[in-house]
């Protein structure tokens, strides 16, 4: 089983990196990832060094995108979920920028908690403002908690590569039923999907036996695509659509 997953490890960090482009820019390094954004446009991060490190910005692509496109992050409630995100992934904002700041030794991690978080971010609050009553992430919590489902939020675990994974909800381990992490995504896309297979691929041989991961996802703006949740299942990954959460229910509140 672990050459198995490791082979699929090596596999998706092959993809990563052939995909991955660099071009200069007036002192910038500008990395074109093969992450593609809701306009199917390759999610660009910039580099340059900076007092012996790196500085690492998305140059305000993910928050000065979402207010174009009619999305107020300035309420109380979705600047305090948009911090408590940053915060899980290290990244500071300034302004519309998202930032981290990386020595030589950790700059992998440093580039893959940046994009996690632009990835993140985009997914908590892309929504048209004529549907938005409450963010998803927050209608899951109040689902949850009216189940009398007991869990922990905001985990983050570390994976073989060294990589930080972050998880939505843990459910800790039951006499009926084993550990279970669930991860909520807002609007399912193959990067969205592809993320959180990595981050379960890299977590899960080092999580008690017996271990589950479940994709809260959001179908309540259209169905969500087939090879989505094929690809789940492949990866032993439960799909969770929100349209059929409480069938769900007996397993999650066990």
């Amino acid at each position: 089983m672990i050459k198995e997953i490791q082979k699929l490890m090596d596999e998706y960090q092959n993809w990563l990196k052939g995909k991955t482009s660099l071009r200069e820019i007036d002192g910038w390094v500008e990395i074109t990832t093969p992450y593609i954004d809701r306009h199917n446009d390759y999610l660009q991060i910039f580099v340059k060094k900076q007092n012996g490190g790196y500085l690492l910005t998305d140059d305000g692509y993910i928050i000065s995108d979402l207010s174009l496109s009619g999305c107020d992050l300035n309420t109380e409630k979705r600047q305090r979920l948009l911090q408590q995100t940053l915060r899980g992934f290290g990244v500071e904002q300034s302004k519309d920028t998202l930032m981290v700041v990386s020595n030589e030794s950790n700059f992998s991690f440093k580039k893959h908690s940046l994009l996690q978080s632009m990835l993140a971010v985009n997914d908590l609050f892309y929504m048209a403002e004529s549907y938005i009553t409450s963010l998803f992430y927050e209608d899951v919590v109040s689902w949850l908690e009216k189940q009398e489902i007991r869990y922990t939020p905001r985990v983050k675990f570390a994976g073989r590569s060294g990589y930080d994974h972050h998880f939505d909800f843990v459910i800790s381990k039951s006499k009926t039923h084993p550990e279970r992490l669930i991860k909520v995504i807002n609007k399912p896309t193959r990067d969205n999907a592809g993320s959180l297979m990595f981050s379960w691929l890299d977590t899960k041989d080092d999580r008690p036996p017996m271990s589950k991961a479940y994709a809260c996802l959001n179908d309540t703006e259209g169905r969500i695509s087939k090879g989505v949740l094929v690809a789940f299942k492949n990866y032993d990954i439960r799909p969770i659509e929100w349209s059929k959460k409480d069938d769900f229910i007996e397993e999650l509140a066990a």
